[in-house]
């Protein structure tokens, strides 16, 4: 029996390859297709690795990922980029009571407005500023150059084929989970 104490501090607390982990699954649950565990780790791996990537991106703009949701929504809204709290919240899969909490930290950061409906004054509005835009611009900046970065190796006739691909996944799941877009209720 050979000398394990060579084994590195960082091999102890590093994820096993891709490779490894299918293995280890199919050792432990033989009704595994290793094809299928190994499109959705590498999935699932990729999201994780993606979502940090893009929370250094915010953080460096001094902005959340959770600034960064409110602020997408807002842009994808169309000018004037206005929003009712509880639209926003539905959209986010919030509660009302957190989206009113990160809607307050917002509007103290100066990224968004509150203001009562001129039109209907029971109804608040949610609005972009222009320091809002500004950081949603720039953020989008840095995600652009990570994307490109990421996707350097595919062929353009790859990526159509990938985002096909990808999408057909995604229309599945939200057919089969339609709920599932939101937050767990239990992370808000």
């Amino acid at each position: 029996m050979g000398d394990t104490s060579d084994t590195s501090d960082a091999a102890i607390g590093s994820e096993p390859s891709l490779e490894e982990q299918v293995a280890a699954y199919q050792r432990e649950f033989q009704g595994l297709d290793p094809q299928v565990e190994k499109v959705v780790s590498a999935l699932s791996r990729l999201n994780r690795r993606m979502n940090v990537a893009y929370g250094r991106h915010t953080a460096a703009l001094g902005i959340s990922n959770a600034d960064w949701e409110v602020l997408k929504a807002l842009v994808l809204s169309g000018a004037p980029y206005r929003m009712g709290p509880s639209d926003l919240a539905k959209r986010l899969g919030l509660t009302p009571a957190a989206m009113t909490h990160r809607i307050d930290r917002m509007v103290t950061e100066g990224l968004v407005t509150r203001e009562r409906d001129e039109q209907n004054r029971v109804r608040v509005i949610v609005e972009l500023t222009p320091e809002g835009r500004g950081k949603w611009l720039e953020a989008m900046r840095l995600a652009s150059v990570f994307e490109e970065d990421l996707l350097q190796d595919l062929s353009a006739a790859e990526r159509g084929v990938l985002g096909e691909v990808l999408t057909r996944l995604l229309r599945r799941v939200e057919h089969a989970q339609p709920d599932a877009g939101g937050r767990l209720s239990d992370l808000d």
